[in-house]
């Protein structure tokens, strides 16, 4: 059993399915929660990172020592849908929350982790445990906050160890909405917020909501597309009937081969449909399984807004925004299925390409939000491929 704070004087505490415990101080929501422990090297965005429903059932370590000066506010929250709410269960910082300091705030940080029902603790070792992660991988784990200091800890370990984990979790199924909707807000201007409608929409987008981040939709908008967003228990007979111009496999959380076994049948219909498709994170994943390719869990995964990834086809290094713990491998990509980006990290998958079809995927999140725009791109990709689609 480890400590890196007096247990005594604790109000908060991570225990680790091994048995290891770090106490400290708990803020945000009461209680306890369970899920899957990563790290995010993010230095901001904290707020979209923890709104991001790819985090569904996982507690986020951020190892930039100070959170909270951006404070929070509604303009910032990534989910798409009610149901998408409430996707990361916990939070772990080195240093207590900070009082924000931005003009752009309207809540405390440690208010809105409250009332976003996020469990925070801050005054442990962050260090310590990002080692932990890399060397061990990703390990489920239960957090606590009790203001009064009564705290269990050998119950907090049992409840790591017995916690089922996310192998074999369709948490996708968890996070999307049931019914239909449209969205035509745009991204986010400095001067007027966000576009609250297009003066003109030149293609119609279908969206397979399987935890869909709303800054997707804000950059397909800007790309001159307005969106129909189904979840993906639709049949491909109900996505074909809207007539998109192409079709988007979403972002989302939880084991792709769980999702694919609910919605597998879908996808490989609209794959030979010939449609133009973007798959994102997810998306790519369920894109690469209907394509023929196989998925595998990693140890730690990818969680940051400074990964490095290299466009196979131009040759170029663009610096990404990831959130993903399984990923593609390349070695079993059919025939006619290539590698497109590869992440410079660590050589895993990071696109597909389809020959002769107007098929692509990313892994990473090129809406970067947060992060770097430099995959903004693969939005333009996508509306020439549909342009060309139209056109033939």
């Amino acid at each position: 059993m480890s400590r890196n704070q007096d247990m005594d004087s604790a109000t908060g505490a991570l225990a680790l399915e091994d048995g290891t415990i770090f106490a400290g101080f708990g803020a945000g929501a009461t209680g306890i929660k369970v899920g899957e422990l990563c790290f995010n090297t993010a230095i901001t965005g904290y707020q979209e990172i923890l709104t991001d429903p790819s985090y569904a059932s996982q507690l986020v370590l951020f190892t930039f020592p100070h959170i909270g000066n951006v404070g929070a506010n509604p303009e910032d929250q990534e989910e798409s849908t009610p149901e998408a709410a409430n996707a990361a269960r916990g939070a772990i910082f080195r240093e207590p929350i900070t009082p924000p300091s931005n003009w752009r705030s309207t809540q405390d940080f440690g208010a809105w982790l409250a009332k976003r029902g996020i469990i925070g603790l801050s005054g442990v070792d962050t260090r310590a445990l990002t080692r932990r992660i890399r060397e061990k991988g990703m390990p489920k784990a239960a957090i606590c906050h009790k203001p009064d200091g009564k705290i269990d800890f050998a119950a907090l370990v049992e409840l790591a160890k017995s916690w089922e984990g996310l192998d074999g979790a369709d948490l996708a199924d968890v996070v999307d909405q049931e019914a239909p909707f449209e969205h035509t807000e745009g991204l986010w201007q400095a001067a007027t917020g966000h576009q609250v409608a297009l003066p003109y929409a030149e293609f119609h987008v279908a969206v397979i909501d399987f935890g869909v981040k709303k800054n997707i939709l804000r950059n397909l908008a800007s790309a001159g597309a307005r969106t129909t967003v189904v979840n993906g228990n639709v049949s491909a007979e109900e996505v074909l009937a809207l007539k998109p111009d192409g079709i988007v496999f979403a972002n989302g959380p939880g084991d792709p081969a769980a999702t694919f076994e609910r919605s597998g049948e879908m996808i490989k219909t609209l794959v030979a449909s010939g449609r133009p498709i973007l798959g994102i994170c997810l998306g790519h994943q369920l894109l690469g399984l209907a394509l023929g390719a196989k998925t595998r869990k990693m140890a730690q995964g990818h969680h940051g807004a400074n990964h490095p990834v290299k466009d196979l086809s131009t040759g170029k290094v663009e610096i990404v925004s990831m959130n993903h713990g399984f990923t593609v491998d390349p070695d079993t990509l059919p025939p006619g299925v290539e590698e497109s980006h590869r992440s410079l990290f660590d050589g895993t998958n990071s696109g597909l390409a389809v020959k002769g079809k107007p098929i692509i995927s990313v892994q990473h999140h090129p809406e970067a939000s947060p992060g770097p725009q430099d995959s903004f791109y693969l939005f333009q990709r996508f509306a020439d491929l549909m342009r060309d689609y139209r056109g033939n």
